[in-house]
């Protein structure tokens, strides 16, 4: 007769997206390489009117990991997302747009992630930069 033990209600949790994914760390290694190629980008670097792109940096960091489970830090600092509007006052075009992305998938294929992870974030990240065009020109 084998023993069954018990196991206490609520200690199995499911892995949100953020820590399936290796965490803080990912996601600023994600966002630092990003920002690496928006440094050096004619048509993006002026949409960024920090002197240094470190404040940038960490807003979108800290967006992210909230978005996909981590800590609500972004929030907390800087209320509601609210992305459309906080983009408003810069020209966001398809070609900006494109260029957003492509420096995005540099970083996301640079991640390594697993196929369904990187998915998920790819989708989520070319939806997110499609609803910021408020430019058709």
């Amino acid at each position: 007769m084998g023993c069954v033990t018990e196991i206490p209600r609520g200690t199995l949790q499911q892995q949100t997206f953020f820590e399936s994914v290796g965490g803080e760390a990912t996601f600023r290694r994600l966002v630092h390489r990003f920002y690496e190629g928006v440094a050096q980008d004619s048509l993006l670097r002026p949409m960024y009117p920090e002197e240094d792109l470190g404040p940038a940096e960490e807003r979108l960091t800290l967006f992210l990991m909230q978005y996909w489970g981590g800590p609500r830090t972004y929030s907390e600092e800087r209320g509601h997302p609210r992305l459309r509007m906080r983009h408003m006052p810069f020209h966001v075009d398809r070609v900006a747009h494109d260029a957003w992305l492509g420096h995005m998938r540099t970083a996301v294929d640079e991640l390594g992630l697993a196929p369904e992870y990187e998915r998920q974030l790819w989708d989520y990240l070319v939806y997110a930069a499609g609803s910021l065009i408020n430019s058709t020109d």
